[in-house]
């Protein structure tokens, strides 16, 4: 005869058979029977408690990006469960996979408004890859693994199994759980067009100033190192997307710098030079592409990536390729011409230079004056050799961190990029460091968007979790402070902050932290930070005027760029 166990029991073995080993949650009234039957597994499934829904769900982002497995949330129902939306739709903009159980009312007592019932299902459908409501214990296994399947695959994304209370405490028969790896009409991983492949080896063997533009999907199929051979094939610059970043390494000589808003000068001028861009993994957002009319004007577009909603959605293509990045360019690689581009290479050396000259030198290495986000980032990116995963959150620290961080190894940066989350950063840091429990964690935050999600602080404390939190505090939004500035008059409606002491927060919860009020007290501040076995806080004193350049203006061409609020930088 077949064990006969509860629902609850069976959708927790049904996580363990998935290789699941770490959730994140917070329990309540609707999914108490699951909480409950965790009791049992706590050798084999561990459950970190967050101090606010929403913060699960950052800290499964943070999990997946580092780990490339889907991270896991269990809520309850009612508020619970739309507290976890935002994470949701963060999650599906930036292709993160993740599994999001809710808790929810009874099967009987569903449309009748019942204490803490929302339509889980209704809700969660525009934002994530599948929604489904469990009724039947029945039918638990056969979503978990349907579930795990759809999230991990194809595009990554996130899924949402709503867990009626009925069904967890009704008993089902468990035999032998099927991971899925079928689904009729669903192809997560298409055929690769041999046509395809030969016309886009033809255009780029064809090319004097080709431009390969990396994204997010290089780094989800793991294609770092193929991307590096092909551009040394071709002898092809190489620019990342902001959630592109480490996929090549900084110092790799045919790296270019960051596309978009605030990206590096040459990437952004030379889109509009280049003959040929070869966008891999990539949504041609409006961050990157600023005025779509004027984008490229000289250029065919290749778009080569695993969703094929995404071709001509924003940019008409001259060729695609529907696939996985790192098949593609595997199957590509040898059908790449070897060239050398010296020529169009060295178009990218004055814009360089100027960067330097105009914003560098003044961000990064300020001769007086108050501090600078840029010195700060970049002390720290130095002091961890590099090697350090930088998580942030969403503003001015966010493009600083982006910006004046170098990677050396892949995975290296997590940031809220589609959906722009405020309060991302620190529950992020939590399932990265989770994650990736042998790398160094620095998390860059402001002081607006710390205080979004300061409670996880309490997660911090309970779980001793080894963050190294750099706050660049300078009293302000800064992001929108810089936008008020430049564009509406200095006109400061609702954005200077009064701030509470931080270092006596974060000692609160037991956090090693210390004030940076001066220069000269940096380096010794970032060294005993990183050296501090735990947990540790820079509050860090920046100059509230500091502004991150260059800068694109929203919806303006890529080549006009401000390098100051006065000057541009100059085309030809």
């Amino acid at each position: 005869m077949k064990e006969m166990i509860s629902g609850a029991d069976a959708l927790i073995r049904s996580l363990i058979c998935e290789g699941v080993d770490l959730v994140f949650g917070y329990p309540g009234g609707s999914i108490i029977p699951v909480y409950d039957k965790l009791y049992d597994y706590q050798d084999s499934l561990k459950h970190v408690l967050v101090r606010y829904e929403q913060g699960a769900t950052h800290a499964a982002q943070g999990y997946a990006r580092v780990t490339g497995r889907p991270g896991v949330v269990i809520v309850t129902s009612g508020p619970a469960a739309t507290n976890v939306i935002t994470g949701i739709g963060d999650a599906l903009m930036d292709s993160t996979p993740m599994v999001v159980i809710t808790g929810q009312v009874a099967t009987p007592f569903l449309g009748f408004d019942a204490f803490q019932e929302t339509d889980v299902v209704g809700i969660t459908q525009p934002l994530s890859k599948w929604s489904y409501q469990i009724r039947r214990p029945q039918d638990i296994a056969w979503a978990v693994a349907r579930a795990f399947y759809i999230a991990s695959t194809g595009r990554p994304g996130p899924v949402v199994l709503d867990f009626t209370k009925d069904a967890q405490t009704g008993m089902v028969e468990f035999d032998d759980y099927k991971k899925c790896d079928f689904i009729r009409s669903y192809t997560p991983r298409p055929e690769i067009n041999d046509d395809d492949l030969r016309r886009v080896a033809d255009m780029i063997n064809a090319a004097e100033r080709p431009m390969i533009l990396s994204g997010h999907g290089v780094m989800i199929s793991q294609a770092e190192a193929d991307l590096a051979a092909m551009a040394e094939k071709g002898d092809i610059p190489v620019a990342a997307t902001l959630l592109g970043l480490s996929t090549m390494p900084s110092e790799h000589p045919l790296y270019k710098g960051m596309l978009g808003m605030h990206g590096n000068i040459g990437p952004n001028v030379n889109t509009n030079k280049a003959d040929l861009l070869i966008a891999i993994g990539m949504r041609f957002d409006d961050r990157v592409t600023g005025n779509v009319k004027t984008y490229a004007p000289e250029a065919k577009i290749i778009h080569i990536d695993i969703d094929e909603s995404e071709f001509d959605k924003n940019i008409a293509t001259a060729a695609t390729v529907h696939g996985d990045a790192g098949e593609v360019l595997r199957m590509l690689l040898p059908m790449i011409e070897p060239r050398k581009h010296t020529e169009w290479l060295a178009e990218f050396d004055i814009p360089a230079q100027v960067e330097y000259e105009k914003v560098i030198k003044r961000e990064v290495y300020p001769e007086s004056g108050p501090m600078t986000m840029g010195e700060v980032v970049n002390k720290v990116s130095e002091a961890t050799g590099h090697k350090a995963v930088v998580v942030t959150d969403v503003g001015q620290n966010q493009m600083f961190a982006a910006r004046y961080s170098r990677y050396s190894e892949p995975r290296s940066i997590i940031t809220s990029g589609g959906l722009g989350t405020m309060g991302f950063g620190l529950p992020a840091s939590i399932g990265a460091k989770m994650g990736a429990p042998d790398r160094t964690v620095c998390f860059f935050t402001g002081d607006g968007g710390l205080q979004m999600t300061i409670q996880e602080l309490g997660t911090i404390l309970e779980y001793n979790t080894d963050i190294k939190i750099i706050l660049l505090n300078n009293n302000f939004l800064g992001n929108v402070r810089q936008w008020q500035s430049l564009f509406f008059n200095d006109r400061f409606s609702q954005t200077p902050l009064i701030n509470p002491d931080f270092v006596m927060i974060a000692e609160a919860y037991g956090i090693g932290a210390e004030n940076v009020e001066t220069r000269e007290q940096l380096d010794g501040a970032i060294r005993r930070m990183l050296d501090h076995d735990g947990a540790y806080l820079i509050n860090v004193n920046i100059d509230e005027t500091d502004m991150v350049f260059p800068m694109t203006p929203a919806g303006a061409d890529v080549n006009n760029i401000m390098l100051n609020a006065t000057e541009t930088y100059p085309i030809d």
